[in-house]
């Protein structure tokens, strides 16, 4: 895992994008498509916003699979991935992609994990854009996490820190109103991905971040995992990076 640290998020979300373009147009130049994984929260705000703006990126030959979705919620929901998603990344885009898999969580969660999980086991991801959350989770595999399923879509309990997150991120009135479960992809299907590029703002993901970084590679850290990856940026603002050993996270 290699990882940079930045002033400010409009920066580290532009070097973020601005590798994962560049992985993306690497592909297209050697396949004539490409195949990415998103991801949504306050963490993709400053990443998305760029990625939609690189250039050199024929979105007509990209396919996008969405990363997680909670169960239940409609996608005129303020907190649905789907509704983030489209408003937030597939709206801006210059013009429509090849395909883009949402996850459709409303009705009958483990007949969504059976399509979507059919329709990428048909694709080799180029690069996948993801963060780490508060408890250290990555995508919805909250701790401690399934490191061993070969599913590649899977129903989890959202834990306590994890509904607290969502909540204290302003997606939703109350911590009542979080939903327990999510649709998610699984760990072992985000590292066969290519590419990853983690982005990571915030001082309250500080704790996480070390640990996920300097920390044992272990199912009560989900992210650590990322450690074994053979190409993993990780994208930083400085109060994330604030507890990384001194000299650890380069300017």
């Amino acid at each position: 895992m290699n990882y940079q640290r930045f002033e400010t998020k409009e920066e580290m979300g532009a070097a973020a994008s601005a590798a994962g373009a560049e992985k993306m147009r690497a592909a297209l130049r050697e396949r004539g498509e490409v195949n990415i994984i998103v991801a949504t929260g306050a963490s993709q705000f400053e990443v998305l916003e760029a990625l939609t703006k690189e250039a050199g990126i024929d979105w007509a030959k990209v396919t996008v699979f969405h990363l997680d979705e909670y169960v239940g919620l409609s996608i005129e929901h303020p907190a649905s991935f789907r509704k983030y998603l489209k408003e937030r990344f597939e709206d801006r885009l210059p013009g429509p992609v090849r395909a883009f898999h949402a996850i459709n969580a409303e009705v009958d969660p483990g007949a969504e994990c059976h399509r979507v999980g059919t329709l990428i086991a048909e694709a080799a991801i180029d690069v996948a854009f993801v963060g780490i959350g508060e408890n250290g989770h990555l995508a919805f595999n909250d701790p401690p996490a399934d490191f061993e399923t070969d599913e590649a879509y899977l129903v989890v309990e959202l834990d306590e820190a994890c509904r607290q997150q969502q909540f204290g991120e302003g997606w939703f009135p109350s911590l009542e109103a979080v939903p327990e479960k999510a649709i998610s992809m699984s760990v072992r299907q985000i590292m066969k991905s290519g590419a990853i590029i983690c982005t990571v703002p915030d001082e309250r993901k500080a704790e996480a971040v070390r640990n996920s970084v300097e920390g044992e590679v272990s199912p009560a850290v989900p992210a650590s995992i990322l450690q074994e990856h053979r190409d993993c940026q990780l994208y930083l603002d400085g109060p994330a990076a604030s507890l990384l050993s001194e000299g650890r996270a380069s300017s």
